[in-house]
Formats: structure tokens, C-alpha cells, sequence
């Protein structure tokens, strides 16, 4: 073939395969929303709780929330909304409570969950601090004049069979070599009412459980909490993992709360207290440095949390504490300078 035929063929052969070319627009990918963008285009924060978990969550019968966990999501809500009401609590079964921080429809689970390695890596969910220090303790009489766990050699226990609790005091009393004599029932309203009829020494469960049957006696006054914890139980929220940011928020209003305690900011005081000249105190309230800026929050999101709903002394005292019917002392919950585990890390 001649080279000026092979020349036109050729040219007439890319004009041809350039007119069959068709062209593609660019795709340009489309990042999923934060967690913080969905709750703030919701209008509120989707908080996993307990429905009857006395002192931490429950709901009355006209609807109305309380306990330690339920204010902990109320202070979230002040820090991304400057409203403390812009929370919705959903009562949550144990067995679905990752499966619902999973699935986005909860943006924190509480729920009594306590922090373990396996629910920290595998179910989906990150934990962000220890909201209450709790564990496996022992109820008693204040006329047996027992002071110490370490006297309970010999006692009988009620305890429920399997549970946690029942590990704890083998672990703990076998490994001291200290006598005992369990006293189990399938059902704890049974526990509780054969120790009220003298059926055992003490009643063993997390403290919490136990200040909150000590309520319910009738010679409640008569009862002590033993003040040593023989397992731990550091129950806290949980976010999903994924999200540094949201993440980040829930444990810097956690932060804050602690915080608050250990500078002596209240709610009562707050607006005093922005004209301190304590550099930490002005730190947290915003005035020295924009905090929230990293956040993505306002700059007073943690004067709007100590303000509409107090720091952890307060929350505590009120769910928990002296000015509720469980009357726990602060022990462990307490903050470091008192010889409790309460530590916030610095705002800065």
C-alpha cells in the first residue's frame, strides 16, 4: 500500500476511535457527616440509657429523666447547643446497647456499661472516661459492729448465683484464705428480703445497687456500706468509634465537669467567678482562650455546661449523693485533692 494511502488511513482511524470516545464527568466523593453535623441538623443529642437504673437513669411516670447518667447527656447537650434540653434519652436493653451506638441511633450509650478491654476494642464502641467509680461491695447491719470486709471471716452472703459478684468474693476471701458461707437465690428481691430477715451477714452487689435497697428498708439508718469495693466496675460513656471529634467533645464536657469540682465552680457561682484572676478558671470559662474553637463548639460551651447543669459535686449530690435517697459518700468518686480518683486532665 502506497505511504500516502497508509498515512490517510491511519488519521482516519483516530478521528474515527476520538468520535466514539465518550466523556465522563469527574465524581467528586461526598464525606459522610460528623456525628456532631447530624446532631446539631437533628436539633438534639439521642442519649442511650437504662429506664429504671436508680440514681443514673430513670424515668417517671410523667416522662421526666434523672440520675447521673441522664444530666451527664444534658451537659453535652449545653456544650453543643448552649440548651441542656436539647436531649432525647432512649431506654435501651443491655443486649442491644452497642448494637445501637453502632447503627447511629443513639450518639452516646450510658446504660450502667462499664469499661473492659473487650467492649473498648470489639463491640464498636470507645469509651471516654470513668463517669462513676463502682464495684462489688458489702451491705451490713450496724449493730453486727463490723467495720472492714477483712472481718467478714465466717459470714454467710447473699449474693446472686454466677453473677459477678459471686467471682469477686471467691477471688477475694479465697485468696486471703477467709471462711464463708454463700447464700444464693436465682431472683435479687429474694437476696434482699432474706437479708433484711437476718437469712445472711451482708449483701453483696455494686455499691451502687446496694445504697439504693438501703433506701428502700424501713430502718434504712440502721444499714452501712462497708467502705471497701472487692471488683471494679468504672461505668462511663461510650461513643462510636470512627468519629475523633465527636469524641473529643463528649470527653471535654466530661473534662469540664471534673474540673469545675476541683476549681470550685458552680453553678451558683459561675458568673462570679469569670471575673477570677485565676488563670485555670479562666481557661475554663472561655475568657482567656478559645477552648471551643478546636472543638468546633462555642466559646462558652463549658460556661454553658456549669451553668445550666452545676459540676460533679453537684450532679453527684443530687443523684447519688447526700441530697438523694441513695445517700452515697463520695469515696472514689471524690476528686484527687480529697482521695478520690476524680482527675481532670488540664484545660489548655
Amino acid at each position: 500500500m502506497p505511504w500516502a494511502a497508509r498515512f490517510l488511513l491511519k488519521t482516519l482511524s483516530r478521528l474515527l476511535c476520538a468520535s466514539l470516545v465518550v466523556a465522563v464527568p469527574s465524581v467528586t466523593a461526598v464525606a459522610a457527616p460528623t456525628v456532631l453535623e447530624t446532631v446539631r441538623a437533628r436539633g438534639y443529642l439521642n442519649c442511650g440509657v437504662a429506664e429504671q437504673a436508680p440514681g443514673f437513669s430513670q424515668v417517671s411516670g410523667a416522662g421526666r429523666w434523672t440520675g447521673l447518667e441522664v444530666e451527664f447527656c444534658s451537659a453535652v447537650a449545653a456544650a453543643v447547643f448552649g440548651d441542656k434540653n436539647a436531649v432525647k434519652f432512649r431506654g435501651i436493653a443491655t443486649g442491644d446497647r452497642f448494637k445501637a451506638l453502632e447503627a447511629g441511633e443513639i450518639d452516646i450509650l450510658l446504660r450502667g456499661t462499664a469499661w473492659t478491654l473487650t467492649r473498648d476494642s470489639e463491640l464498636g464502641g470507645r469509651f471516654v472516661g470513668v463517669l462513676f467509680y463502682d464495684g462489688s461491695g458489702f451491705l451490713v447491719p450496724k449493730n453486727h459492729s463490723i467495720a472492714s470486709v477483712l472481718e467478714l471471716s465466717g459470714a454467710s452472703i447473699c449474693v446472686l448465683p454466677g453473677s459477678s459478684g459471686e467471682r469477686a468474693v471467691a477471688d477475694f476471701f479465697g485468696a486471703r484464705g477467709m471462711r464463708f458461707q454463700l447464700v444464693v437465690s436465682e431472683r435479687w428481691e429474694q437476696l434482699v428480703k432474706a437479708y433484711a430477715a437476718g437469712g445472711c451477714t451482708v449483701l453483696t452487689g455494686d455499691t451502687s445497687l446496694l445504697a439504693f435497697e438501703r433506701s428502700r428498708l424501713s430502718n434504712s439508718s440502721d444499714h452501712m456500706l462497708l467502705p471497701e469495693m472487692v471488683s471494679k466496675e468504672p461505668r462511663g460513656p461510650a461513643v462510636k468509634m470512627g468519629d475523633e471529634g465527636w469524641f473529643s467533645i463528649v470527653r471535654w464536657s466530661f473534662m469540664t465537669l471534673i474540673a469545675a469540682d476541683e476549681l470550685g465552680v458552680s453553678s451558683s457561682n459561675v458568673d462570679d467567678m469569670r471575673s477570677s484572676s485565676l488563670r485555670d478558671v479562666r481557661r475554663l470559662l472561655g475568657l482567656e482562650a478559645d477552648l471551643g474553637a478546636p472543638l468546633g463548639l462555642a466559646r462558652d460551651w463549658s460556661y454553658q455546661i456549669i451553668k445550666q447543669v452545676g459540676n460533679y459535686a453537684e450532679i453527684f449530690s443530687r443523684t447519688l449523693g447526700e441530697n438523694s435517697p441513695l445517700k452515697l459518700e463520695r469515696g472514689l468518686n471524690d476528686v484527687w485533692t480529697k482521695g478520690g480518683l476524680m482527675y481532670a486532665v488540664p484545660l489548655r
